[in-house]
């Protein structure tokens, strides 16, 4: 009676053990996969700054200034376009909805959908400018 009292435990805690599903992961929502971008490129704010000022001082030591001075504006225009997303991001959404999962109406998941493509637009304007002050910079 001992040994089939002790197999029977083993094989409940086996059976529960291969039950639990350990290897599933959870699936980002489309909420957290904009606030995933926005984290991707909210560093490369101070990038844009720095890059900012080092073409100033680069045309301040040359005559040619009409291509960096394009390039100059792009990272300016992008560096607007992300405060201007993050505004009205903030605009459109609730904390406990950016943070916390909280549902959202049929509205606002038309709202998020329209901020997931202006989100991944602005990941790549950052990015573009960036790149080309860089090269331009070398």
């Amino acid at each position: 009676m001992k040994n089939f009292i002790l197999i029977l435990s083993t094989i409940a805690i086996s059976l529960a053990i291969s039950c639990k599903d350990t290897d599933k992961k959870e699936i980002p929502s489309q909420m957290d996969q904009v606030m995933a971008v926005h984290d991707e490129v909210m560093p490369k704010m101070s990038t844009i700054g720095r890059l900012i000022s080092k073409i100033d001082e680069e045309m301040q030591a040359t005559d040619s200034t009409e291509v960096l001075l394009k390039a100059q504006a792009d990272l300016k225009t992008a560096n607007s376009a992300m405060m201007a997303w993050m505004k009205g991001f903030g605009n459109r959404f609730e904390s406990d909805e950016i943070m916390k999962g909280k549902a959202l109406s049929k509205e606002k998941q038309r709202f998020l959908n329209e901020e997931e493509k202006k989100v991944i637009a602005l990941r790549d304007q950052m990015n573009s400018s960036i790149e080309n002050a860089e090269a331009l910079l070398k």
